[in-house]
């Protein structure tokens, strides 16, 4: 099967000249550019002719060009290289809501290190309004940054124009034209900028390697130190072999560049006008004309992105930038364009090459055009072989980790009003996993919700692991559950009815499992499956446990590994070993009834299980609610095989980084934990362990009994005074 490629914003193969002007720097030249002898001259030429061939490119000096590592050290020397070395002058920086990460980020950065920015809006189209940068620069503006083109839309911005607003302020001017530069002109005196941006990999260049203009007269402060490389402006000994490779790209780049504009417009114009008379409530996102001819970026009412290229097997494009492939949330530029939500979820950026047919584009289309229709709400049921079906690729989120980011959950639920009833004993005034209903003195009913979307590919397996994670909200409250209602999502236009029929297989032989029946259930229709429980259980009104009760002096019982979040997304790319595989799906498939059961003969002060909010974030409710701190200790706390590999290598899904950021101003780490840690230790669960606190004289007993019982089961801190903290993250 062939991919057809349409992902060139992403990236851009080597081409096969750059290639060819690289080999013989991988062993025939292998000289230090630094060195004088022949060796170092040979590099330190070729190092010259590349700097002079990307100069040539974009119209400037050679002694204007700094090599960097990519577009992201070339955006953070250019935006911090200004400000500190402008810092006596003035604090404030302006940029738009549109802008890369690389861009975004280090703004961020600066502002929690004193520094001012200005996010200017921009209009229908994504583009900036020059006028509002007008408005928005003060005496103590010492830095404009605007990106080219947007490299989820495409938009061009009137960068000459802003440069005149920054020119007549006296204000250095950057720009980031790693997605612009080689698609269209990118003169740096046409354009009137002081600083630009280039990534080697958008390029036809190899990635790891990138430029930064910098015009003659601007001084910025360092960022790396060492030698005196790079005019004494980058530390580091030149990757030689890369930047020949960058400067026979940018070559190519200007003598190909009209060429190449041609090719570009007419292929991506004949898909654009293909899936537009083919296809109804299409949406183009971006400006008609001023965008990169390559970039074509267009909205299918009421499907979601992510399963709509889930069903394009055949094709390589993006639901919005790359860089943010396994993101829930809607694209910030296309917010930022205000977009409709109905359209915004739907967007796809194909983005075409130099090596894209109109051979391509007729397949593609055709691919594109079934996949949306199949989607659509007036197809038939489909006939799909329920072996060859991955659920994960039918949705955005995976298990728990979909849930709603608890920052925003927290400002919608704080202005409901709490239950005052005399009967009500746990309601919504707190953070426990389940509610509490009096009955009489002896009897309260608990009962709880939940449900997510698919965190494996096998229907039963889903079904059994959706069960046992929300019965075990019973268990964490010490009761006893008796009975559940289903609660169904499912695409009965995308999936066969077979793949429904093993979900409720999988849960029904799981409730049985836990000793109650399923009475029945609701259903709906949704572009994406969803499966989950309302579950019902009783507890004597005295013995419920509750997340209010940790007392200082108490251990902290951790009943389950950690990591589930991490290693189902790392599943969902294809990355783990049988063994990985098994251990979290026997983890997460597994009930904590025993575990319950065996807690249940010690006077257990609190207790929760950890899920979507992670377990920084279900123990800072903890905490919160009891009116202590914790202090835990990170090699303590087990984790699944594989987990700390695959979280170093950044295989972490959307909603643990949500869950660090929601917690990160609650928690004090050690300055030793390192940021990965902090990762994992937030890791969106799925059907995790309980957690109990308890007294320090009944917690080896404990771990002896759920030892003898084969539950691995760990003490992972303490809880201690509150002190400013909810939780405090130390080494042993």
């Amino acid at each position: 099967m062939r991919i057809i490629y349409l992902d060139y914003n992403a990236t851009t193969p080597i081409a096969s000249e750059v290639a060819e002007a690289m080999k013989p720097y991988l062993d025939q030249y292998f000289g230090n550019p630094s060195s004088s002898h022949s060796y170092g001259i040979e590099t330190k030429t070729a190092v010259e002719k590349a700097r002079k061939q990307i100069a040539d490119l974009i119209n400037c000096y050679p002694d204007e060009i700094v090599f960097t590592s990519g577009g992201t050290e070339s955006n953070n020397y250019a935006i911090k290289g200004i400000a500190l070395a402008n810092k006596n002058k003035g604090n404030h920086i302006i940029t738009s809501k549109i802008e890369h990460p690389a861009v975004i980020e280090v703004c961020k950065y600066l502002e929690k290190n004193g520094f001012e920015i200005s996010y200017v809006e921009v209009d229908e189209f994504g583009i900036v309004n020059p006028k509002d940068v007008d408005k928005e620069v003060k005496p103590s503006t010492i830095l404009i940054s605007i990106m080219h083109a947007n490299n989820e839309t495409g938009s061009i911005q009137p960068i000459a124009k802003i440069a005149e607003i920054a020119k007549k302020h006296n204000i250095v001017f950057h720009t980031d034209a790693a997605q612009s530069l080689g698609k269209i002109e990118a003169d740096v005196t046409k354009l009137g900028v002081d600083l630009l941006s280039i990534a080697g990999h958008k390029l036809y260049a190899p990635k790891g390697i990138g430029a930064l203009y910098i015009k003659r007269g601007i001084k910025l402060e360092k960022l790396m130190h060492g030698a005196d490389h790079e005019q004494n402006l980058r530390a580091g000994t030149e990757n030689v072999l890369e930047i020949v490779g960058l400067g026979k790209a940018a070559e190519i780049a200007k003598r190909d560049l009209e060429s190449n504009q041609k090719h570009f417009t007419l292929v991506r114009d004949k898909l654009h006008t293909t899936l537009e008379s083919k296809l109804e409530s299409t949406k183009l996102n971006g400006h008609a004309k001023q965008r990169l001819p390559n970039t074509l970026n267009i909205s299918f009412l009421n499907v979601e992105a992510n399963t709509l290229l889930s069903e394009l097997k055949e094709i390589a494009a993006s639901a919005g930038a790359a860089c943010h492939a396994e993101q829930v949330d809607v694209s910030s530029v296309l917010e930022a364009m205000k977009v409709p939500l109905e359209y915004a979820m739907g967007a796809i950026r194909f983005s075409v090459g130099r090596n894209t047919s109109e051979a391509d584009i007729e397949i593609a289309a055709e691919q594109i055009i079934k996949a949306v229709q199949k989607l659509s709400s007036n197809t038939s049921s489909p006939t799909i072989d329920t072996g060859e079906i991955k659920l994960t690729q039918f949705t955005h989120g995976l298990g728990c980790a979909c849930k709603i980011r608890p920052q925003y959950l927290e400002r919608i639920l704080k202005d409901l009003k709490p239950s005052n009833h005399p009967d009500i004993l746990i309601g919504n005034s707190t953070s426990d996993d389940a509610a509490a209903y009096r009955i009489n003195d002896e009897t309260a009913i608990i009962q709880t919700v939940d449900f997510f979307t698919p965190i494996v590919d096998d229907p039963y397996q889903f079904g059994a692991i959706a069960a046992a994670n929300a019965i075990s909200d019973i268990y964490a409250m010490g009761a006893k559950p008796l009975f559940a209602l289903n609660i169904v999502g499912f695409p009965d236009k995308r999936l066969p009815e077979q793949v429904l029929s093993q979900i409720l297989k999988g849960a029904e032989d799981k409730a049985t499992e836990a000793g109650i029946s399923i009475l029945g259930g609701h259903t709906v229709e949704d572009p994406e499956p969803k499966f989950g429980m309302v579950v019902t259980g009783t507890c004597h009104p005295d013995k419920i446990w509750t997340n209010s009760g940790a007392k200082v002096g108490d251990v902290l019982i951790l009943t389950k590994a950690i990591g589930t979040g991490i290693l189902s997304t790392a599943m969902k790319r294809g990355l783990l070993n049988e063994k990985q595989n098994n251990d979290i799906i026997s983890s997460m498939s597994e009930l904590n009834a025993k575990a319950a059961e065996i807690a249940s003969k010690y006077n257990i002060h609190a207790c929760t299980d950890i899920t979507g909010f992670g377990l920084l974030g279900h123990l800072s409710e903890l905490t919160t609610a009891s009116a202590v701190s914790a202090e835990i200790y990170a090699e303590k706390i087990q984790l699944f095989d594989g987990v700390l590999e695959f979280a170093t290598s950044g295989i972490i899904p959307g909603g643990t980084k949500n869950n660090l950021d929601f917690v990160s101003s609650k928690v004090e780490f050690a300055a030793s934990i390192p940021e990965v840690m902090k990762l994992i230790l937030a890791d969106a669960q799925t059907s995790g362990g309980l957690m109990f606190s308890l007294k320090e004289e009944n917690a080896k007993s404990l771990l002896y009994d759920l030892e003898e019982a084969s539950i691995k089961a760990q003490a992972i801190g303490g809880i201690s005074q509150r002190k400013g903290k909810d939780i405090f993250v130390k080494h042993v």
